[in-house]
């Protein structure tokens, strides 16, 4: 008889948090939705009035402008686009090495030093990141190249590269570390090499992981205002060498809403649901490969 309570007293709690998980998971999701919503809501405005078209076609990036206002957020998009790809470059070759040296060859004792100053760098705040970046790289880049600005794409590459060095590194070690020691302990069995063990064996096991911490770190660098607006120069334009000022969709929103009209808002608003929606397909064509990969793998 008692157990019997118990089991239904069980299966009672098991129900409650199950629903009360359920709920949460939920909110998290619905707060994606109506973040989405709330940007849709600012941005109808212009759309209503027709000038979303324009965010595609116009050269420039003049909504302020009386005599010929322009609406272009493509030099805008691109740059976003090449500061992002430019800081992976430079983040993921360092990372994953940081992450194969962390679980192949370092001591315990430089291991644990070494990812508790990653996990450090990743708590610094943006913009401790972006003076750093102004104080320090601006001014090698001029010293490098005396004819340019210094605040340039390569800057902004440099600074987010270094953001997201930690959060690549640390994934990827824990995707290494998630390989079966039997894999390991069979290509050993056969005779192959450590460097040949880690690049045939570990690294392809690692790989959804791996590729799951550099989406997380895109998601970051795609996202991140404060750091950019400090060393990108805030020149809306298509760089044409990597010395060139840009200016990412995230720091047009941080400069200008503070000033901004109601129609000038409305295509601020327009703008980040554009680089909202861009991500949002990025994500999903992300996720979509990796599943066939994974579904690859499974049949072979």
């Amino acid at each position: 008889m008692t157990s019997s309570r118990n089991t239904s007293l069980s299966r009672s709690v098991d129900r409650v948090a199950g629903g009360i998980l359920g709920l949460l998971a939920l909110v998290s999701g619905g707060m994606v939705l109506l973040i989405v919503w709330h940007l849709f809501a600012g941005a109808w405005p212009a759309i209503e009035a027709g000038r979303l078209g324009a965010f595609f076609t116009d050269a420039k990036w003049q909504p302020g402008s009386r005599r010929d206002p322009q609406f272009g957020v493509v030099t805008m998009l691109v740059g976003s686009f090449l500061v992002t790809l430019l800081a992976v470059a430079m983040a993921l070759p360092l990372g994953v090495a940081t992450a194969v040296f962390h679980r192949f060859y370092a001591p315990a004792a430089i291991e644990r030093w070494n990812r508790r100053m990653m996990e450090l760098l990743i708590g610094v705040p943006a913009v401790v990141f972006g003076f750093w970046g102004l104080m320090v790289v601006v001014p090698a880049i001029v010293r490098f190249a005396p004819d340019t600005p210094g605040q340039s794409l390569l800057a902004g590459g440099i600074v987010l590269g270094l953001m997201i060095l930690p959060l690549i590194a640390l994934t990827s070690q824990a995707a290494l570390q998630a390989v079966p020691t039997a894999q390991l302990r069979a290509a050993a069995a056969l005779g192959l090499g450590r460097g040949r063990t880690i690049w045939s064996v570990a690294l392809p096991a690692a790989r959804g992981g791996i590729g799951t911490g550099v989406l997380l770190a895109l998601a970051r660098a795609v996202g991140e205002t404060m750091a950019v607006v400090l060393v990108c120069g805030n020149i809306p334009q298509i760089p044409g060498s990597l010395f060139d000022p840009i200016r990412p969709i995230t720091s047009t929103i941080a400069l200008e809403m503070g000033y901004a009209g109601a129609s000038h808002k409305a295509l601020l608003f327009c703008a980040a649901l554009v680089l909202v929606l861009l991500t949002a397909v990025f994500v999903a064509s992300f996720s979509f490969r990796k599943n066939e990969a994974d579904s690859g793998t499974g049949g072979a």
